[in-house]
């Protein structure tokens, strides 16, 4: 096992071929999709109320994402050892159906959620894709395996969802994947798990390619076809890292300390964004899969910032998080995950005070409260 990073040369050429292969492939393939989506009249819904531009934008780009991640997917990556290729290609072929379906012609909840549930079943009986512990949090170690089974089922399908609900400016959901696949596939190689870094390469190529496209003012949008394939792989990678580092006779010295915590950070803001909006939601008496524009990203947008400055807003945030999870990861899980949620709530009421004195002109006490 690699105790640093100091991989020989042609390891890292070997990661750089990956990465610059699956760019060329995405990039390449976005004109093509714009060309077709423009002459069948394929643009993004401009009557939704949630929308955030004034002109027609195809949402095709996750074919591209898709089409780059699997094909450098088939020619360079290996993940029989961890993870059975041919379970996560056709995981990921299910949901790049569902998705494409959602953006040419709108997909009901009940399909999304349904061809959801089965990919994440499918991850977890036939791929081993399974959380077995709560790792010490609440004190609790080892989980039965039904319970082991739901949680991870759960867990799968809600980070799926979060990324494509954070999918709502420029750059955004790109930019967070981004930095998801990249902090996990250097985890892994400082772990020496070639095969599951080779898989976030893969993935961090495809993106960079699309992301050319998608910063501001975005060309092409991603769709759901596109945030919900990033969403699977983060699950994926998050679940495989946390059970690689968990504590076991046969692994009583894991590479990271706090797993957990530092799974939990890396995906950090759709999992915030997400669990707030759904709360506000159920509180309000509202579907939890009602959508409104009271996302962390329409809340930033209300400061006046622009699409990319609320992108690199929340990356650094992002960042932050994770430098935390990394250099603190000795307080473990329990403390760190407990502390995030006092940080994001500090950020959220921040947030929320600076929208009042904006929206106001003015600056009260009382706008801690209400």
């Amino acid at each position: 096992m690699m105790s640093d990073f100091s991989l020989g040369n042609i390891e890292w050429l070997y990661y750089v071929l990956v990465i610059l292969v699956a760019i060329a492939l995405a990039f390449i393939a976005i004109p093509s999709i714009m060309f077709v989506a423009k002459e069948r009249h394929l643009y993004d819904d401009l009557h939704s109320h949630r929308k955030e531009h004034d002109h027609g934008i195809p949402r095709l780009g996750g074919v591209a994402i898709f089409c780059s991640f699997t094909i450098v997917s088939l020619l360079f990556a290996k993940y029989d050892a961890q993870l059975p290729t041919n379970i996560l290609l056709t995981s990921c072929i299910i949901l790049f159906a569902v998705g494409l379906k959602d953006d040419l012609a709108g997909a009901g909840p009940g399909t999304k959620f349904g061809m959801q549930f089965l990919v994440a079943t499918m991850l977890v009986f036939l791929g081993n894709v399974r959380l077995t512990s709560l790792y010490g949090v609440f004190d609790v170690q080892e989980i039965p395996f039904a319970a082991s089974i739901m949680i991870s089922i759960l867990v799968i399908m809600f980070v799926v969802n979060a990324f494509n609900l954070i999918d709502g400016v420029d750059g955004l959901a790109g930019t967070i994947g981004l930095i998801v696949c990249l902090t996990f596939a250097l985890l892994f190689i400082h772990m020496g798990e070639m095969e599951l870094a080779t898989l976030a390469f893969s993935m961090v190529g495809a993106i960079i390619g699309f992301l050319f496209y998608n910063y501001s003012p975005a060309k092409i949008f991603m769709g759901d076809t596109g945030s919900l394939l990033i969403g699977l792989i983060a699950s994926v990678l998050a679940i495989k890292f946390i059970e690689l580092n968990k504590f076991s006779p046969q692994n009583s010295n894991p590479v990271f300390y706090s797993a957990p915590a530092t799974a939990v950070a890396i995906i950090i803001i759709p999992l915030f964004d997400t669990f707030r909006v759904f709360t506000l939601r159920l509180l309000k008496g509202k579907s939890p899969f009602r959508a409104d524009r009271n996302h962390v990203h329409h809340r930033i947008l209300k400061l006046r910032l622009n699409h990319m400055q609320t992108t690199f807003v929340l990356a650094i945030t992002n960042l932050l998080f994770i430098y935390i999870a990394l250099e603190f990861r000795e307080l473990g899980n329990f403390v760190l995950i407990f502390l995030f949620l006092a940080l994001c709530m500090f950020i959220n009421l921040m947030t929320t005070v600076l929208i009042r004195i904006k929206e106001r002109k003015n600056f009260k006490l009382e706008y801690f409260i209400k």
